[in-house]
């Protein structure tokens, strides 16, 4: 049931794409669309500062020269994060905390609050991701999951809310039923107004880090669901601003198939009133193939 990403097949029934519509986290930028966010999470990677140095550098000389009008970010280990942020200065690329703790300060050992992300020039937070959800360096229940996105929203910040399935709920068809949880758990107590500090990133976990990805169907068939739950939840207009990016194995082999689910985007990298056939995903959260600047880069101006 699982799809190598060398080489994308359908594996369910093919779905239709939604459109897209204008964004209030966008409009801060002077645009009404929903923009395309490619972003790096580079984990506990690399392994030394002049090599975190080299890489932020290579990201930031691509961006100069982008093909599209897109929005990017790396996410850095906390150690990296000054002087990726020094780096980033002035340039299209912004820079987010791989996680924050759930205090603001005090007596905790190892803890990194919001403040201290903050006060270094970070923008975004990933929170929820599956590497902290399930055991692999941590358990976090999506009550404390909530916790960090209410707290990174109060401090002005993007909460980059990470949700997605096991294999076993992926191949038990639960895919849904488990997003929506997520969702409704991770979002609770959120205002349709503060979701405009919010950044949606669906990340299957039999996905990331194994060499598979979802097909492109698959992918804009949870998309699609995602964004009619906020509209359920919401209201339409705030589940049509809300950005949603695909994270599992993205690699320059599979990106343009995944950024074009199944057809073309009108105005190229925003998404409009007018753009009815584009499809639900907004973006990427790339993992191993944005240590690579060369494979970073060809992400960055994905087709």
């Amino acid at each position: 049931m699982l799809v190598q990403s060398a080489a994308l097949v359908q594996v369910y029934d093919v779905v239709e794409c939604s459109g897209f519509y204008s964004s209030p986290v966008m409009q801060l930028r002077g645009g009404g669309d929903r923009r395309f966010l490619i972003a790096g999470n580079w984990k506990m990677n690399p392994e030394s500062l002049d090599q975190a140095k080299a890489l932020a550098t290579s990201v930031v000389e691509t961006s100069k020269s982008l093909k599209k009008d897109i929005d990017v970010c790396i996410c850095c280990p906390h150690p990296f994060l000054t002087t990726s942020s020094d780096i980033c200065k002035g340039s299209k690329v912004e820079v987010g905390a791989q996680d924050i703790f759930t205090e603001e300060k005090g007596a905790f050992t190892g803890g990194v609050s919001i403040k201290q992300v903050k006060s270094i020039g970070c923008k975004y937070v990933l929170v929820g991701h599956s590497e902290r959800r399930h055991g692999n360096i941590a358990s976090e229940s999506n009550a404390v999951i909530n916790k960090k996105v209410k707290m990174t929203i109060d401090s002005g910040l993007v909460a980059c809310l990470c949700i997605g399935e096991t294999k076993e709920e992926f191949e038990a068809k639960k895919n849904k039923e488990v997003c929506a949880k997520q969702l409704a758990e991770g979002l609770a107590g959120v205002t349709k107004e503060q979701l405009a500090h919010v950044v949606l990133a669906y990340e299957p976990v039999w996905a990331i880090g194994t060499g598979y990805t979802a097909s492109p169907e698959i992918a804009q068939d949870v998309h699609k669901f995602v964004r009619q739950w906020l509209e359920e939840n919401y209201d339409k207009a705030t589940a049509d601003s809300v950005r949603i990016l695909y994270g599992g194995s993205v690699t320059p082999d599979n990106v343009d198939q995944l950024m074009a689910c199944p057809g073309e985007r009108a105005g190229g990298a925003r998404r409009s009133h007018a753009d009815l056939t584009a499809a639900d995903i907004d973006g990427a959260l790339v993992g191993g193939a944005s240590l690579v600047g060369e494979k970073f880069a060809r992400i960055m101006n994905f087709n």
